[in-house]
């Protein structure tokens, strides 16, 4: 299963989470980011990286941010990588 960012990510974008990730699955989608769950290897390494604590295993997301499997989803698949751009904090 992959990792899912959800709503403690919007408006704070640290990026910790995408210098850890060593398969570079994580976009930027202008107000967060989100993990491309079809590149996620689901090693966890984002996880306590993470300031926010806005990452869980799919499985173990809250209810409330179910919603976000989705749109990481949808997202992921149709923005930039922020690492193919070059972006740094």
């Amino acid at each position: 299963m992959p990792h899912v960012i959800c709503e403690p990510c919007i408006g704070v974008k640290d990026r910790s989470c995408q210098e850890v990730c060593p398969v570079e699955c994580i976009y930027d989608a202008g107000d967060q980011l989100y993990i491309h769950p079809d590149e996620c290897i689901d090693c966890g390494a984002c996880v306590p990286a993470c300031p926010v604590n806005a990452i869980f295993p799919e499985e173990d997301v809250p209810e409330l941010w179910r919603i976000y499997i989705e749109k990481n989803r949808e997202w992921a698949r149709t923005l930039p990588n922020v690492h193919t751009l070059g972006e740094k904090g």
